[in-house]
């Protein structure tokens, strides 16, 4: 089955899950655990195949009572398997535990529900389901495009898709920078859909030919992420198991209940991640931080400087409030500059994260801030990239070229220009890109920009006036 012919029965079963009156995210959840345990199912007989090989007894993950072919095949009646799924198979998964693919389902499990209400429009849905084959390579590999492409139309439409979606060119570029290795960790705190990890373990196997030994380990001890919530835990596992990432090592957990301040359990090699913006670090939590702060995307910065193990390297998508304000912020950028080499800044225009704003917005202006764990920052190579970004017309691969190819080499140029760190003191940490090519021109910002600029001072006065009733209540 090729792509096209892929992509309309996947929108087929979409529009039967709308029809029943599901939201894109209702029905992204629905298809996501539907393909799940199909999947699963596929992966159970490989895993049974390895174990006859090697002469080992196979005990099932998943009861064969409760497996796919098992109930998605049977003779029942539309309400029959509406019930069965409502009240045996999911109470079942939820209950799974003792092992790491079973404590796996169990967590993505954990909060999904069946949200059909028309028991013939449910079967209809699986019934479609079953005909594809993930067991080919061709229709694995379509799916798994089609798949993103669901995931970017959640970007566009879903009301907080910014937890699940960052665009792919920006994490294929940051995953470039970056250049993970074989042999290497990577870990992503704010795994959402873990778009930085399917894109770390592509860009890795691209890199040449592996032992059996290296595979296993580039499968088993390579990834790692962690997420909160459990709609986008569920996409996630669902995005990295077609992508051939199986049983990735996904945490459900908040990341900010670890407290950094003492030694970090474990440190990674590799940190990839577009932290939320703009959420509230709850008081209790604060003081597993070593600035005390309520933000966000600040503790974000915080947690990923002390889970780098030594000579290890960070690429982090950052709003702008976080490169000029003071306070908590300048505290933080004092000690990423003096212990960090901070060799990349990228600026993206207004419109990039279009997808994750209210209806009509152009979403944040945002930074991709690249660091590595080696020596005191010296210089800081910036790039400020053109464009006008919308939703409807989002950012695409061949946008992000001449960075990627001037950043190489560090080139300077009418968009690229470089900063000694003894500037960036004197600006009193302000790491703002403010391109010196620009700096005689009149420019006149778009309204957009305009209205974004205010409600940035609005929400910086907010925070402002938080700390001093804090500091006067004390």
């Amino acid at each position: 089955m090729d792509r096209r012919e892929l992509a309309r029965k996947i929108e087929q079963v979409c529009e039967i899950m709308r029809r029943d009156g599901l939201t894109i995210l209702g029905y992204m959840e629905q298809l996501s655990w539907l393909i799940f345990l199909k999947v699963f199912e596929d992966l159970e007989k490989e895993f049974r195949l390895e174990a006859e090989f090697e002469g080992r007894k196979y005990e099932p993950i998943i009861d064969p009572k409760y497996s796919w072919s098992s109930w998605a095949k049977k003779d029942m009646r539309a309400d029959e398997l509406r019930d069965f799924i409502e009240k045996e198979l999911l109470p079942y998964l939820r209950s799974l535990h003792g092992t790491k693919e079973r404590d796996l389902i169990a967590r993505v499990f954990s909060e999904v529900r069946q949200r059909m209400r028309d028991p013939f429009n449910l079967k209809e849905v699986i019934m479609m389901l079953d005909d594809i084959d993930f067991t080919n390579p061709e229709d694995s590999h379509s799916l798994s495009q089609v798949y993103e492409e669901l995931l970017m139309m959640m970007g566009r439409e879903g009301g907080a898709a910014g937890e699940y979606y960052t665009p792919r060119p920006i994490v294929r570029l940051m995953v470039k920078i970056v250049n993970p290795r074989i042999g290497e960790t990577v870990f992503d705190p704010f795994a959402g859909s873990c778009g930085f990890l399917v894109e770390s373990f592509r860009h890795m196997k691209e890199q040449r030919s592996l032992t059996t030994e290296e595979y296993a380990f580039l499968l088993e001890k390579t990834f790692y992420g962690q997420e909160l919530k459990g709609l986008p835990y569920l996409i996630g596992v669902m995005n990295c198991i077609l992508h051939g990432l199986l049983l990735p090592n996904i945490e459900r957990r908040d990341t900010f209940e670890e407290n950094i301040v003492i030694t970090p359990k474990t440190r990674f090699d590799v940190i990839l991640t577009n932290p939320p913006f703009g959420g509230k670090v709850a008081k209790h939590l604060q003081d597993n931080l070593p600035v005390k702060t309520s933000s966000t995307e600040l503790a974000a910065l915080e947690y990923c400087m002390r889970k780098l193990n030594k000579g290890g390297r960070c690429g982090i998508v950052l709003p702008e409030g976080v490169l000029f304000r003071g306070g908590a912020y300048k505290r933080v950028k004092m000690e990423l500059l003096r212990n960090f080499n901070v060799h990349t800044i990228i600026s993206l225009p207004t419109g990039t994260f279009a997808h994750i704003a209210p209806k009509g917005g152009t979403g944040p202006k945002a930074n991709l801030v690249f660091f590595d764990r080696t020596e005191p920052t010296k210089e800081i190579w910036y790039y400020e990239l053109q464009g006008n970004y919308t939703k409807a017309n989002p950012v695409r691969d061949e946008d992000l070229e001449d960075c990627f190819e001037k950043w190489k080499n560090r080139e300077i140029s009418e968009n690229s220009w470089a900063v000694p760190v003894e500037e960036i003191i004197e600006r009193d940490y302000d790491l703002t890109a403010r391109n010196p090519n620009k700096e005689k021109e009149i420019v006149y910002p778009e309204p957009e920009e305009l209205v974004e600029s205010v409600l940035e001072k609005e929400r910086q006065i907010l925070e402002i006036l938080r700390e001093l009733r804090e500091l006067l209540g004390r």
